[in-house]
């Protein structure tokens, strides 16, 4: 679809068992966006998140102030969008 946007987003910090991935998906959902968030071995929270780059930035300065005192880094990379995703979901 023109003009999404489709980010990947690395969260590290104290971001596992503190309501990360439920923040995430409550913030997502205030926004028409789609994408998922997941838990990581190494102890990170990916998330990759679609959109309009206005929804993805309002996405992310909620989420950041939401989460700041839990989010320690941010590594972000732009990826393909991907035509016909309809939800934001927490993946397991």
């Amino acid at each position: 679809m023109p003009g999404l946007t489709r980010l990947q987003i690395v969260f590290s910090g104290r971001v596992q068992n503190v309501g990360f991935r439920a923040t995430t998906q409550a913030v997502a959902l205030a926004h028409p966006l789609t994408g998922w968030v997941r838990n990581d071995p190494e102890g990170t929270v990916t998330c990759q998140v679609q959109g309009l780059p206005a929804d993805i930035d309002a996405f992310l300065a909620g989420l950041r102030a939401r989460m700041a005192r839990n989010i320690r880094s941010e590594s972000v990379s732009t990826l393909a969008a991907e035509p016909g995703e309809t939800s934001f979901d927490i993946r397991r």
